[in-house]
């Protein structure tokens, strides 16, 4: 949990006491490859610090997986409306590999941030950071054509092309995988 704290204090100022406040909200938790840390239609009722490993965030359209985002070590993952409103999930998060993450329960963060404002602060700083992350996520699958993401994921995301499977890329970029040989093998040249 140490790097948890060392992302909380990169986001703002947090002390001892706001560490301690927190701590009944944490708990670690080991998540084998396939597993979830949830399921669509199920609410999201935490945060979840990649301590190891990596997870996809994914739904079933048809049959067929459809690869909405992949998340690394060091990020939080959650799904913001269902962990916001306490609605189901639209998409579930399934791990790519053994994943062990801290788990930040949301009643238990709620109490803590109402002790201490600095995880209040903290938190707004973790939520601007994912909508943002959100956003620029939205922005490439709206202007950009599927050659421009694959370079886009070569410059700002090389780990997705380092580590993700070719099928479950190509889901992701929203091209066939021989598509993506094609793009692949352009860009080799």
């Amino acid at each position: 949990m140490n790097r948890f704290r060392e992302y909380l204090s990169s986001l703002a100022p947090l002390s001892d006491a706001a560490w301690q406040a927190l701590q009944p909200a944490l708990s670690e938790r080991i998540v084998p490859k396939s597993g979830f840390l949830w399921s669509e239609g199920r609410v999201c009722q935490a945060l979840y610090f990649l301590e190891e490993g990596y997870v996809r965030a994914f739904t079933d359209l048809d049959g067929v997986d459809k690869n909405l985002d992949f998340h690394f070590e060091g990020e939080v993952v959650t799904h913001l409306s269902s962990f916001a409103a306490g609605t189901p999930a639209d998409y579930g998060v399934q791990a790519c590999e053994k994943v062990r993450v801290t788990v930040i329960d949301r009643y238990g963060l709620f109490a803590a941030a109402k002790a201490e404002p600095e995880l209040e602060t903290a938190g707004k700083a973790c939520l601007r950071l994912t909508a943002a992350r959100s956003e620029e996520h939205a922005r490439l699958f709206k202007l950009y054509t599927p050659l421009q993401r694959y370079e886009y994921l070569e410059q700002q995301r090389p780990e997705l092309l380092q580590r993700v499977s070719l099928t479950q890329l190509s889901s992701y970029l929203g091209v066939a995988r021989e598509t993506l040989s094609r793009i692949r093998k352009r860009r080799a040249l």
